[in-house]
C-alpha cells in the first residue's frame, strides 16, 4: 500500500453540469489528450449515477479521472495547455473539481 504524498493514486473528480453540451463535446475533445499527456485514465465519464444520500450535495453528471499522484493531477490541472481548454469547459458547463488522494 501506498503511504501517501507524491507517489499515492490521486483521482480528479467532476461534478458537471452542462449548460451547452454543444460546446462542451468541444472540451472533452480537446481535454481527453491532455489527460493522457498528464498520466490521467478516465475510469468514467458522464456514467448513470445512483445517489444513495445527498444531504451536502446532489452530483449532476460525475467524471472520474485517476492520476499517478495528486502531483500529476495538479500539473495537468495548473498547466498551460489545460488552462486554455478550461475555458471552454467552463464557458459550457458548471463544474465542482476536487482532486482527491487515493490508493
Amino acid at each position: 500500500m501506498k503511504s501517501g504524498g507524491d507517489n499515492m493514486t490521486a483521482y480528479l473528480v467532476v461534478d458537471t453540469a452542462l449548460t451547452n453540451p454543444e460546446v462542451y463535446e468541444t472540451y472533452k475533445l480537446k481535454a481527453k489528450p491532455l489527460v493522457e499527456k498528464y498520466g490521467g485514465e478516465y475510469l468514467d465519464r458522464g456514467g448513470k449515477l445512483s445517489v444513495k444520500e445527498q444531504k451536502l450535495w446532489a452530483p449532476t453528471r460525475m467524471v472520474l479521472i485517476k492520476f499517478p499522484s495528486a502531483a500529476d493531477a495538479e500539473r495537468f490541472y495548473q498547466s498551460e495547455e489545460y488552462q486554455a481548454v478550461l475555458e471552454i469547459g467552463l464557458r459550457s458547463a458548471d463544474r465542482t473539481v476536487v482532486i482527491l488522494e487515493g490508493l
